[in-house]
């Protein structure tokens, strides 16, 4: 018999701790991350063990032949020991997957594309994943019947990502609670522009000038469903703001009449400013396309993209969406009526402020409605499934919400939370509890005042009393 050898309990607690985190082959111990987040509306959206930092995508697109040919480069950090990782990623074919340059294996099982690097990846561990993919791309269509991820255009394509269609054109993190920042290359065939989001750092024609490659750069981070890529024959514009920020706005050469809105962008920005805060990114402007190419409105991060020319509220809902959904990001899909009820409400206070309606009037003709409207099928911040977290409630009642507030704390701290809750904010993710706990933490002694509002409006079914 071999002799037991009795080690000091230091030793073994030092090398247990040590075989927790290597394993008895010297790698890491690791399990395979989360291929869901469990958002309440998509529960297979989005991944966990690991959070991304910066986005590098590499993609070219012909118009003609309609195929993607992309690279995109994840710089990521493992939050577990991880065997393994989720991807989400619709349609198109994976070519090969590296993880820290060693080729991984990768397998696709729906829209998660799943990876096993060569060497399992450690707890705090910076790593970069590449995947080389290509194809036709995929148009999604939602629960609620509306289209998103790469629509085909007359002249090009739109890639829109509310609430998964950026995992119709890239692989990622696709869920609005990781964010990050981004470097966006995409060639076209020379006549052909392509615009996306923040700053145009390059514009580079091939040597044979076919083909042209345009550089794009979000230094501020960006949930992906916020990324865009608008591909056509545009004409632009590049201009500044009289506080000198940055403009740059893109119209399809067939919309004719979108500038007199657009030419409101500077006085918008500087009321918007003054009301909301700092603007929180680089530059601002707009995307207009045909109003057949998409059906809806979008705030992607610095320029929305409209359907046609907008109207001035709409163009004041859109950017003010630039500190709240955009800057400030929901953490859940549940907490739409925190993009939409916030937007919707810059809508009645520009009124008010340039000859409307009274934000107060808007809200008592809404309240006038009957109990079978629409605007009282649910509250605001439960919507019953993701077909509905586009509806009338999450938008017109999530504004109601916030005029509550304001009447109950009064004008003064209102107008100072427009300001503080998206400076506070930043960058950042909440949701409704981070919402209703940070109201209440800056206006001591309204919390029974403000509970009601939350029972009735926020939370309540129904139609509720317009006096509560």
């Amino acid at each position: 018999m071999r002799r037991r050898i009795r080690l000091p309990a230091a030793l073994l607690c030092a090398v247990a701790a040590l075989a927790a985190v290597t394993g008895c082959d010297g790698g890491v111990n690791g399990s395979p991350g989360a291929s869901g987040l469990r958002d309440p509306y998509f529960p297979k959206l989005g991944n966990g063990g690991y959070d991304v930092g910066h986005y590098d995508l590499d993609l070219s697109y012909d118009p003609d032949s309609r195929r993607l040919s992309g690279t995109a480069e994840i710089t990521a950090t493992a939050r577990q020991d991880l065997s393994a990782f989720n991807l989400d990623l619709k349609g198109l074919t994976v070519d090969k997957v590296t993880v820290d340059g060693a080729e991984a294996a990768a397998s696709r099982a729906g829209y998660e594309l799943t990876v096993r690097p060569h060497d399992e990846l450690p707890k705090g561990r910076t790593f970069h994943a590449t995947v080389r993919y290509d194809g036709e791309p995929l148009t999604i269509t939602d629960a609620d019947g509306s289209q998103e991820g790469w629509l085909r255009t007359a002249d090009g394509a739109l890639g829109l990502g509310e609430p998964t269609g950026s995992m119709a054109w890239f692989p990622g993190n696709h869920h609005p609670s990781d964010k990050a920042t981004y470097d966006i290359r995409v060639t076209v065939p020379s006549g052909v522009q392509a615009v996306s989001n923040g700053e145009l750092k390059r514009r580079q024609p091939s040597s044979d000038g076919r083909h042209t490659a345009y550089e794009w750069r979000v230094r501020q981070p960006m949930a992906s469903y916020l990324a865009t890529v608008a591909i056509g024959r545009y004409t632009t514009r590049s201009y500044t703001t009289p506080s000198g920020l940055p403009v740059r706005v893109a119209v399809d050469r067939t919309v004719h009449d979108a500038d007199r809105v657009l030419d409101r962008i500077p006085d918008v920005m500087a009321w918007e400013t003054k009301t909301f805060g700092p603007y929180p990114f680089d530059s601002t402007g707009a995307v207009v396309e045909r109003p057949g190419d998409v059906s809806y409105a979008l705030e992607t991060q610095n320029r929305p993209v409209f359907p046609g020319a907008p109207d001035l509220s709409t163009l004041v809902h859109e950017l003010a969406h630039q500190w709240y959904g955009d800057s400030v990001t929901p953490e859940s899909w549940r907490d739409m009526w925190l993009n939409e009820g916030f937007a919707t409400y810059a809508e009645w206070l520009w009124a008010e402020d340039h000859g409307g309606d009274s934000a107060q009037r808007t809200f008592d003709k809404l309240a006038k409605r009957p109990a079978s409207d629409a605007v009282w099928s649910f509250p605001p911040a439960e919507p019953p499934n993701a077909a509905h977290i586009s509806d009338a409630p999450v938008y017109e009642r999530g504004a109601m919400v916030l005029h509550q507030v304001r009447r109950t704390i009064g004008d003064a701290k209102f107008f100072a939370l427009l300001r503080s809750w998206p400076a506070d904010h930043e960058y950042g993710n909440a949701d409704t509890a981070d919402f209703t706990a940070y109201v209440e933490k800056r206006n001591p002694g309204k919390g029974e005042a403000l509970a009601g509002v939350w029972e009735s409006w926020l939370y309540g079914n129904g139609k509720p009393d317009p006096a509560s």
